[in-house]
């Protein structure tokens, strides 16, 4: 049997999914197959009935839903139309990629293998459930899945053993070449560059809003800085209801940019092309020509903290006798808890990392700086106003990521830092969005109740869906609110009261630091059992949770049954099977972040 083409398919939201398919078609690549990556929405799926070698890498989103970019694919595998048998010619393997604290782990890794299956595919070992709550997060599961997936091509393959593979420490070619432009090409090129016109934003035409305010919300003195911040959409064709999200892309800090460029010897200023190595695309989101600026602000994320794949490929550079056997302790499986210890406890930033190792630093090749660092990702957040209420403009409430670790300097979230920079009073500042569909979905009809569970941020989409109600005279809503303290941390406290005042609102607080006794949204649910179980049972009323997902949802949950329980009287397994019903329902829903 002759050598097979590997094909890696990935399905990735925050980019781990995608990093984890690069790992293995490096790999593959040092046993020199020929292999293909890409994400599964720009693979044309009909073509999978001729592929012979395929792996799935997955990821799970939200409330057990497909990463975005596997969206496409997913439908089509899932048309009952398709034949039982069509893909009998295919060996593959699945990898999926969860967090075991989400009630849908790994779903759909799970849900994919279910399905190649059943259309006849040859599945070559039993799906890997990576966890990122696993001490050595998903390399635990990862690593030795790798080497069964291995195991498994070699003896279908055997003469794949008969050739030399590449050494670990020899570097692959790089994805892309960078060409830098005298001062005339410049001039000539960037006149080239025609803006496109697009009908509704996406992800690869964002529309760049401009920021109206940038409140804080908290009190000044309070330890979380959290921003209330309207931008201006008008003329961006942007519709959104309750419970969608809105997408932002950060830019790197601008001491970040210019301490990478000083480090790696780079003029910001420069301008480049890019030319793949292979048939790659080039990036659409880089401009041709482009300026390292550019690049590293817009592009490059320099300030994540590296994955276990960025030593590997750092390691390949490393001439420096003591830096190389250090890079190559973190890129193995033995080193991994070392490796956790030096970046992922105290979180050390990427850019951190190359100022711990000078001497491979000025190795460093500009021609790999795409295939080193991720791309920045985007971030997503609640939107906390409805067009109703606000026609043109979409609110968000971010809290300020900002926590001291071990390191000397405190760690800042990319997105939440670069927003709350952003200070429109000193001239226009534009935000490049775009607008999607929430897992949230609120019910049309008038008399239905909506009892709504949002502790700190997690109120944003509840004051959408106020605002939305309220302006359709729906009057059954029902809030419940927790914060820290009524004086420091209360958000939209007037606009509530108003609500209240108007008819509109019932509402629940839960201050957890005003008295001795912690009191927060859970024991506010578990005192109204008799209100909620008769908007429930009687009135069909539909429950929501939105918020943190540490503890919280699983005791408001708990609180809840115990609700049914003391003023339904009905039993545990009871109270157990009719939140059960209610979820598969639509009638509970929640939206939890980690």
């Amino acid at each position: 049997m002759s050598n097979p083409a590997l094909l890696v398919l990935y399905g990735s939201q925050t980019g781990t999914a995608q990093d984890t398919a690069q790992r293995l078609a490096r790999q593959a690549q040092r046993r020199r197959l020929r292999v293909r990556v890409m994400p599964l929405d720009d693979y044309n799926v009909a073509n999978l009935i001729a592929e012979s070698l395929v792996v799935f890498v997955c990821s799970t989103t939200g409330q057990g839903d497909p990463p975005d970019n596997m969206k496409n694919f997913w439908r089509f595998l899932f048309k009952k139309s398709l034949p039982v048998g069509s893909l009998s010619q295919l060996d593959c393997a699945i990898l999926g990629l969860g967090d075991s604290s989400y009630p849908k782990f790994n779903f759909v890794a799970k849900k994919l293998h279910k399905r190649l299956l059943q259309l006849g595919a040859c599945v070559l070992l039993p799906v890997g459930l990576a966890d990122d709550q696993h001490d050595l997060g998903a390399d635990a599961v990862i690593d030795p899945w790798f080497a069964s997936f291995w195991g498994k091509v070699s003896t279908l393959y055997p003469t794949l053993s008969g050739m030399m593979p590449l050494r670990e420490d020899e570097p692959l070619p790089p994805t892309y070449t960078f060409h830098f432009l005298d001062d005339m090409q410049e001039k000539e090129e960037v006149q080239l560059r025609i803006p496109m016109d697009q009908t509704v934003p996406s992800q690869s035409h964002p529309f760049p809003a401009r920021m109206v305010f940038n409140r804080r919300v908290t009190e000044p003195l309070h330890f979380q800085d959290v921003r209330h911040i309207e931008l201006d959409v008008t003329g961006s064709n942007i519709e959104f209801a309750a419970g969608d999200v809105v997408m932002m892309r950060p830019c790197n800090a601008p001491e970040d940019v210019q301490q990478f460029c000083q480090l790696l010897k780079l003029d910001p200023e420069t301008r480049f092309t890019l030319s793949p190595t292979d048939n790659t695309a080039v990036p659409a989101r880089l401009p041709q020509p482009c300026t390292v600026r550019h690049l590293v602000e817009s592009y490059l994320d320099i300030a994540a903290v590296p994955r276990r794949s960025f030593f590997e490929l750092l390691s390949t550079f490393a001439t420096n006798e003591l830096e190389r056997e250090k890079l190559a302790e973190f890129s193995s499986a033995a080193g991994q808890d070392e490796l956790h210890n030096y970046c992922n406890r105290p979180r050390r930033t990427t850019l951190e990392v190359l100022a711990d190792f000078p001497h491979t630093t000025a190795e460093l090749k500009v021609d790999y700086l795409p295939d080193l660092f991720p791309e920045i990702q985007p971030r997503s957040f609640s939107i906390a106003s409805s067009l109703r209420a606000h026609p043109n403009r979409i609110q968000v409430l971010v809290a300020v990521v900002c926590y001291k670790t071990k390191l000397y300097k405190p760690r800042k979230g990319l997105c939440s830092s670069w927003l709350a920079s952003l200070d429109p009073a000193q001239g226009d500042v534009y935000v490049p969005l775009w607008v999607k569909k929430g897992s949230l979905k609120f019910p049309s009809d008038k008399e239905t109740p909506v009892i709504m569970v949002g502790p700190g941020t997690g109120v944003a989409p509840f004051r959408s869906v106020l605002q939305e109600r309220t302006a359709e005279g729906k009057t059954a809503n029902v809030l419940f609110f927790g914060c820290r303290s009524k004086s420091k941390d209360f958000y939209f406290r007037t606009e509530w009261e108003e609500m209240m005042e108007a008819g509109f609102l019932t509402l629940f607080t839960a201050f957890s630091r005003d008295q001795e006794a912690k009191v927060y949204v859970q024991h506010r649910v578990r005192d109204n059992g008799e209100l909620l179980w008769d908007l429930i049972a009687n009135k069909n009323a539909c429950f929501y949770i939105a918020g943190n997902a540490k503890q919280m949802p699983a005791s408001v949950c708990d609180a809840l049954k115990e609700a049914f329980q003391q003023a339904g009287g009905v039993s545990a397994e009871e109270a157990e099977q009719m939140l059960a019903t209610m979820e598969k329902t639509g009638r509970f829903q929640s939206e939890t972040w980690s």
